[in-house]
């Protein structure tokens, strides 16, 4: 099945990669303390990548960060809010 959601996939580790490095937390010990391997965060993180990750990956990150889940999505509702927006000012 085709994968519909990978911009969102993609936005959401935008969010991981900016808030992790906030932290001043490197790839590697985030994927320590997360139980899995580096490579695997970086291809997360990767900008050119369509790797997909569970839900459950993203409430560990979270928690990890030490940021509500909520943040992890917000670029995904910036561009819903932009849709909306932008339809607002189509329909004038």
């Amino acid at each position: 099945m085709k994968n519909n959601h990978m911009l969102k996939y993609k936005l959401i580790a935008k969010s991981i990669a900016e808030i992790r490095k906030k932290r001043g937390i490197t790839q590697s010990e985030l994927a320590s303390l997360l139980g899995v391997s580096k490579s695997y965060i970086s291809k997360i993180e990767a900008p050119n990548t369509n790797k997909t990750f569970s839900l459950e990956l993203v409430f560990n990150v979270a928690e990890v960060l030490e940021v509500p889940v909520t943040e992890l999505f917000r670029y995904i509702k910036w561009m819903q809010v932009s849709r909306i927006i932008t339809a607002n000012i189509l329909m004038r």
